[in-house]
């Protein structure tokens, strides 16, 4: 049994949790809808403001009809009692109340009320009643009082009020075959021969309740009706205003996508039509300038790439006539040496210069090509690193490559470029890519982090997952102020021009490789902070054509493993995409 009960209150824990669940879902898909739809929201507004007014104003119409109703009723009541009071003391003018026929006489009294003869107008007025005429006083001395008719429904409070020679009524309710029932008792004193007799009338209320009801439902189905008829009109009326809205977003979504001719249909002379007239000029403005800038992109670009390609020539002549000096240079005085050495240090800078302005020159036409083919990556990793070797031992800097380890909690190891790189064991890691193109990049970042690092160690992390392969290159030096990280891509920017430069760069690699990234459909993402260094990170999928949604380095790659779920997409995909688009890493 008790197992039994536990199962119970399992199964039952368990609805309620999914119950639970299918409300909370519900509740976020109104609340999704609700701040989505103007339309939704006027009409609810509109429905929720008219339902007050309508139940307002039905309660002030039902208390004033209700009161109306019942005052009349009173009214022609107490014509009626006094009525009746009259009658009754025409009749017991001469009766003695201490006969022993008294109740006899009362009766013929009460008779001569309800009788045809004793229906006049207020009679009509009133309705139908039930007389009672009764002794107080002799019930008050202890002696059975002389009565006639439904004693026993009149209301202990009115007998007392009418005994002390007072006119009173009083709504009450009496018990009938059919249950209870609303009354109106009216108590008045009637003068006797030898004493006050009191005479009550208790006029049913059911025809009025019976009214009320009416009323009321009434009020309830035409309030309904109203609600209804306000919702519709308030929904035709908003989706009058809201269409229109709906469609310029709709051609303005078009618009941001690149189809620069959509235009919003113009009907009428209202404020809708001036809104799309409006928007419409606006449109046909952005049209223009955004045409402007693409003839003047186009000549720039033109211009770059013409000027490069005349430059190569001349370039040329002067390569081979510094060599020739710089060749000869032992026999010339120091002086005139030396300047042969700047001039060819110079042309050096010159020419990968005028290399990667035909590279953004080509990049920028659309017309670069990718030769990507299954390429060992960590080949490539390692002569980047032994290419860069003795610039990096000149600056007295240390290369540290790190892999991913192969043990169970995704430890790293460690490996000092303490010798040549080769000559350590790596694990292969095959992915298709232009073997050029990453290598430019990769040189260009350890390049960087040898003009940055301030002697402090660099390193290098390698790591791979079965959708994507990417590489890191950490620096101790500097860093990046924030808002950097975007700046850095930007060309011919430089975080601080005045820096003495070891490489001899140009301030277009890194815009260059951004570009070779987005060819492979990856990302090129840059991380720094002032002090404490900074990290570019290079990742790119395995196979072609494929989508990333992760990296399998974190940013940087010793962050604590809260970053490394969030930058591996470990979290919302939204804002992840958000993330990578604001950092311009969206291929």
């Amino acid at each position: 049994m008790r197992r039994f009960g536990a199962r119970l209150a399992r199964k039952v824990a368990r609805r309620s949790n999914r119950l639970a669940g299918e409300v909370r879902r519900r509740w976020a898909a109104f609340g999704a809808l609700w701040r989505r739809s103007l339309q939704l929201r006027v009409v609810v507004s509109t429905l929720a403001l008219s339902s007050a007014v309508v139940f307002v104003l039905g309660m002030v119409l039902q208390t004033q009809i209700t009161d109306r109703l019942l005052s009349a009723k009173r009214q022609a009541a107490i014509s009626q009692t006094e009525s009746s009071a009259s009658t009754i003391e025409r009749e017991l003018v001469a009766v003695n109340p201490d006969s022993d026929n008294v109740e006899a006489k009362l009766t013929n009294a009460v008779n001569k009320l309800v009788s045809p003869s004793g229906d006049d107008q207020a009679n009509a007025a009133a309705g139908a009643f039930e007389p009672v005429l009764a002794d107080g006083r002799r019930a008050g001395d202890g002696l059975r009082p002389s009565v006639t008719g439904p004693f026993t429904d009149v209301p202990p409070e009115l007998r007392k009020e009418v005994e002390r020679e007072q006119f009173t009524t009083q709504y009450t309710t009496v018990e009938r075959a059919t249950g209870r029932s609303p009354v109106l008792a009216v108590g008045i004193p009637v003068r006797s021969a030898g004493r006050s007799l009191q005479l009550y009338l208790l006029f049913p209320l059911d025809s009025e309740q019976r009214t009320i009801s009416l009323v009321q439902n009434t009020l309830v189905v035409v309030g309904l009706l109203l609600l209804l008829l306000l919702a519709g009109i308030a929904n035709l009326v908003t989706r009058q205003v809201v269409r229109p809205v709906r469609q310029a977003a709709e051609v303005a979504e078009r618009f941001a996508d690149g189809q620069l001719d959509e235009r919003m249909p113009v009907v009428g002379e209202d404020d809708v039509a001036r809104l799309a007239e409006s928007f419409n000029e606006m449109a046909a403005s952005i049209q223009r300038q955004i045409r402007q800038l693409e003839e003047f992109g186009q000549l720039q670009r033109q211009f770059t790439s013409d000027v490069s390609h005349e430059l190569r020539t001349p370039l040329t002549t002067v390569r081979m006539a510094a060599d020739v000096l710089h060749a000869s240079r032992e026999q010339f005085p120091e002086g005139l040496a030396r300047s042969t050495e700047l001039m060819v240090d110079e042309l050096d800078r010159f020419e990968a210069l005028l290399a990667d302005l035909l590279e953004i020159s080509r990049l920028d036409a659309g017309v670069a090509d990718l030769a990507a083919e299954p390429v060992d990556v960590r080949g490539i990793v390692l002569r980047v690193v032994d290419s860069l070797r003795p610039i990096a031992e000149k600056a007295g800097v240390a290369i540290v490559l790190r892999t991913p380890g192969e043990g169970p909690t995704g430890e790293t190891g460690a490996a000092a470029a303490s010798g040549p790189v080769g000559e350590r064991e790596m694990p292969e890691v095959t992915a298709e890519v232009d073997g050029r193109r990453v290598e430019r990049i990769l040189r260009n970042l350890l390049a960087n982090a040898v003009d940055h690092g301030e002697g402090q160690p660099i390193e290098v992390w390698l790591a791979a997952d079965d959708r994507a392969v990417a590489v890191a290159v950490r620096d101790h030096g500097v860093g990046l102020r924030p808002g950097e990280e975007e700046l850095v891509f930007t060309r011919f920017w430089r975080a601080d021009p005045s820096r003495n430069r070891r490489t001899g760069g140009t301030g277009l690699g890194l815009s260059i490789s951004l570009e070779d990234a987005r060819l492979h459909g990856g990302w090129l993402e840059a991380w720094g902070e002032p002090g404490a260094g900074a990290c570019f990170r290079l990742t790119v999928p395995r196979r072609q054509g494929e989508e990333l949604t992760g990296s399998p380095l974190p940013l940087p790659p010793d962050a604590p493993a809260r970053d490394q779920e969030e930058e591996t997409g470990a979290g919302d995909p939204a804002e992840l995409a958000a993330g990578r688009q604001q950092r311009g890493e969206a291929g």
